[in-house]
């Protein structure tokens, strides 16, 4: 059939070995060209065959159904071409504004497009690996939309696009500088290459894209999948969630930007982790729920969210930082925090050896732990921030931390430091400038803290023995104190009058020493018994009239009940004895007699001031007078005993609410406090992974630690006894949970876990008491790790001796204090 020409229609045509077809008019059915045959079809070719070694070629015109087999050759200039089948090493171009439609791709074949061309719905796959080999090629100013690529790859060249890909099963697109893959879906060990761009991907389990040095991928969604920036790359417009799987089952981070990459504007959560390399970038990125942000490069506008975790690595630095409620961020040593604001419940933990560059702003509820050599400077911006911790300083040293904003009136209305370690027995104090304090120890160690204005505000070192601050005994206005004369305003009493004490149920005189009065604003937001609303016991309450009006005093102000004073914050039943929330700010008095004595007011019995080392933050009323008196003690000076043991208070506090049920009815406007005893007890690593246990079994947990590991952090809820069990158990801790006996398992190797039992435990663990087998935590408790994981995945099994009941949905805050 050599030179053969068709003008007209036919079928079942075939063009043997050295033979050419010019098909001219018409239209050719069935054509079969075999080894060496060569084809020109300038009009309409339908259900073509190209055998081993074929030539065909397209000129403007319409092909369909076309087979190429293995070695043949199948070009179109212009034209189209329609439900095409390129099998294993068959070799197909397409140029000059060529569109194809409906193309398969097999094994080892090759199609490629240039100048114009277009294809869709393209099919391109293999029964054994090809991936690396280019299958399908969109050269400059071609385009492919609907490619399906499985087990094989496709080229998309500069200058050409491609949208709505599919990649699954080991497909690759690789995406050259100037070129464009738009809507892309990299499944299951899919790989989308990008150095040119690439918008709306999706990648999905144990998927990857890697975007190289010029390359850019905007408006990202990572689905259990990766990411991986080169050097040079950029990442922008990302939402990253699920926890990460590479092919070969192993959890991997989500994101992972390299030195010289950045990423902008990326979103993570529920369980997906981000890492920054050191010279790596991160603009505006926003860590939700359960996500980490794994930082040793640098980072800005970084938002945290609740639950969710930027841990700052050695070399890393993170400026203009949002922690929101509930959010987390640790500054491990050598790493640098700038610009920082912390909302309530928001925790920020400074290792010892991190820096603060810039402004940590912490607001009333939210939590600071930082080292006495941070640096920087910290801001309260209210009256009730309780917050901050300076670890660092049991033997004394100087805070390199500005503190600014520390005000107050009152203990009970003021800004708290806690100074971790430090007891607040036998202290002085000295100011050598206006904005500095000296505090020297019991042992004479000495601690320098920079508070700007601290010498006109004045300050206290106090504890409760439970980490929080001491609070103070006072009336409200109003309260009628018993005098020989009758009962008087507190408010109206001074210095000098006499009023009645109660010694043995007898009443006798006693002359008032001294009378302060301060000012407090409630603390919405915080506990009710830390917020400073007053303590309202309604007429009645303790007796039959007693007392004989409703009596209002704040929350340690102690009653004396069966011969014992009893702090009224422990015996709040939200029936009868209840926490005034209507009351914001108020006035408060202190009545000093001249030794600590058992007074009437309202008609109950209660007490009177004692100096236990907070009278100069009152202004005393009537006649100024200097004082000389020395701090007293509970122990030495109280006219009774200060009881809070559970034995004693909860038999007064069940019949006192019995009592209120009789009359005043249930507590209607107060519903029960709902509790969970899950601890949702998890890790998180120092480099923001989130490890959920791998075996739960009743109080065992046993974790999968990754290599090199350096540290953990035993997170869970927590909650306050004195809120989950009642106010009658003195315990306002934020408990995690009591951890007992931990190993650590790698291989063959086994090693008992017993920082937590030491003397001072690392961040995060209460002390432990004498004999007790198991330490709790605060709910977010360091545990290094660094000597027993180096190069190897090892196991960590812990007991949970003890946890819960959680409040659900509740916030919590507790601090030791040194307060103005």
């Amino acid at each position: 059939m050599s030179g053969t020409q068709i003008y007209s229609n036919a079928n079942n045509v075939t063009v043997t070995s050295g033979n050419t077809l010019q098909i001219l008019a018409g239209t050719v059915s069935g054509l079969t060209v075999n080894n060496g045959g060569k084809v020109y079809n300038y009009s309409t070719v339908n259900n073509a065959v190209l055998q081993s070694g074929a030539n065909f070629e397209n000129d403007y015109k319409t092909t369909s159904g076309l087979t190429a087999q293995s070695g043949s050759e199948l070009t179109f200039l212009g034209g189209n071409g329609y439900n095409l089948t390129l099998q294993n090493g068959a070799h197909g171009s397409a140029i000059d504004k060529a569109v194809l439609s409906g193309v398969t791709i097999n094994d080892a074949a090759k199609l490629t497009l240039v100048n114009g061309t277009v294809a869709s719905a393209v099919t391109v796959s293999a029964s054994g690996n090809f991936t690396g080999q280019t299958a399908f090629e969109v050269g400059n100013g071609a385009s492919a939309y609907n490619v399906s690529v499985v087990n094989n790859t496709t080229l998309v060249d500069s200058g050409a696009v491609v949208s709505n890909t599919t990649l699954d099963n080991f497909g690759a697109l690789l995406v050259k500088a100037g070129g464009s893959a738009n809507v892309t879906t990299v499944g299951s060990n899919g790989q989308l290459a990008v150095a040119g761009s690439a918008t709306n991907t999706t990648v999905n389990r144990t998927g990857m894209l890697e975007i190289a040095g010029g390359g850019v991928a905007t408006q990202t969604t990572v689905l259990s999948g990766q990411v991986v920036v080169d050097s040079g790359g950029t990442l922008n417009s990302a939402t990253v969630s699920g926890a990460s799987i590479n092919g070969n089952g192993t959890s991997v981070y989500s994101v992972i930007v390299s030195g010289g990459a950045t990423m902008s504007a990326v979103t993570v959560g529920d369980w997906g982790t981000l890492q920054v390399s050191a010279g790596g970038s991160a603009i505006n990125t926003t860590v939700n729920s359960r996500g980490g942000l794994a930082l040793a490069g640098s980072a800005t506008g970084t938002t945290i969210n609740t639950s969710g975790v930027l841990d700052i690595a050695t070399g890393g630095r993170a400026d203009n930082n949002t922690i929101t409620p509930g959010g987390e961020i640790y500054v491990e040593p050598s790493a640098t925090l700038g610009d920082t604001s912390i909302a309530s419940t928001g925790i920020l933990s400074v290792a010892s050896g991190g820096t603060i560059s810039g402004v940590v702003t912490l607001q009333a509820g939210g939590s600071a732990t930082i080292w006495n050599n941070a640096g920087g400077s910290v801001v309260l911006p209210t009256d009730a921030n309780h917050g901050l911790t300076i670890s660092g300083l049991e033997n004394g040293g100087t805070v390199s931390t500005v503190i600014n904003g520390f005000t107050g009136t009152a203990p009970g209305n003021s800004d708290s430091i806690d100074l971790a370690g430090v007891s607040a027995d036998g202290v002085s104090y000295a100011y050598p400038s206006d904005d500095q304090v000296v505090v020297t120890l019991a042992n004479k160690a000495t601690i320098t803290l920079n508070i700007p204005g601290v010498k006109n505000t004045g300050f206290e070192l106090t504890s409760d023995g439970h980490g929080g601050a001491f609070g103070e005994v006072c009336f409200l206005a109003g309260s009628m104190i018993r005098t020989p004369d009758g009962d008087v305003a507190v408010e109206e009493l001074r210095q000098g009058d006499t009023v009645l004490s109660y010694v043995q149920g007898v009443a006798q005189p006693a002359s008032v020493r001294w009378t302060g009065k301060a000012h407090t604003t409630v603390r919405a937001g915080l506990h009710a018994d830390e917020a400073g609303y007053p303590v309202r016991i309604r007429k009645d309450a303790l007796s039959d009239g007693v007392p004989y009006k409703d009596l209002l005093v704040t929350p340690e102000h102690s009653l004396f009940l069966k011969g014992r004073f009893v702090p009224a914050r422990m015996l709040v039943n939200g029936i009868s004895i209840v926490y005034d929330t209507s009351i914001s700010s108020y006035d408060y008095y202190h009545v000093e007699t001249e030794q600590h004595a058992v007074i009437c007011a309202d008609g109950a019995l209660t007490e009177s001031y004692l100096d236990t080392g907070n009278r100069s933050t009152f202004r005393q009323e009537g006649p100024v007078v200097t004082l000389h008196g020395t701090r007293q003690s509970w122990e030495q000076d109280a006219a009774a005993p200060l009881c809070v043991e559970r034995s004693f208070v909860e038999l007064i506090f069940r019949d006192l609410e019995a009592r209120g049920t009789v009359l005043f009815g249930h507590a209607s406007s107060t519903p029960p406090v709902q509790v969970t005893h899950d601890p949702d007890l998890h890790l998180v690593t120092n480099k923001a992974q989130v490890l959920r246990p791998v075996r739960h079994e009743g109080g065992q947990y046993t974790f999968m630690l990754p290599p090199n590991t350096e540290h953990v952090r035993l997170i869970s809820r927590t909650s306050r006894p004195s809120d989950v069990v009642g106010p009658f158990v003195d315990d306002r801790r934020e408990l995690g949970v009591a951890v007992g006996s931990m190993t650590l398992v790698a291989g063959q190797q086994k090693q008992d876990i017993v920082a937590h039992l030491q003397p001072v435990p690392p961040q995060g663990w209460y002390a432990r008491h004498e004999d007790a087998s198991s330490v709790w935590t605060n709910g977010c408790a360091t545990l290094p790790v660094s000597d027993s994981t180096r190069g190897k995945v090892c196991l960590l099994a812990l007991t949970v001796c003890a946890a819960g009941p959680y409040a659900v949905a509740e916030d919590n805050t507790a601090t030791e204090s040194l307060s103005a």
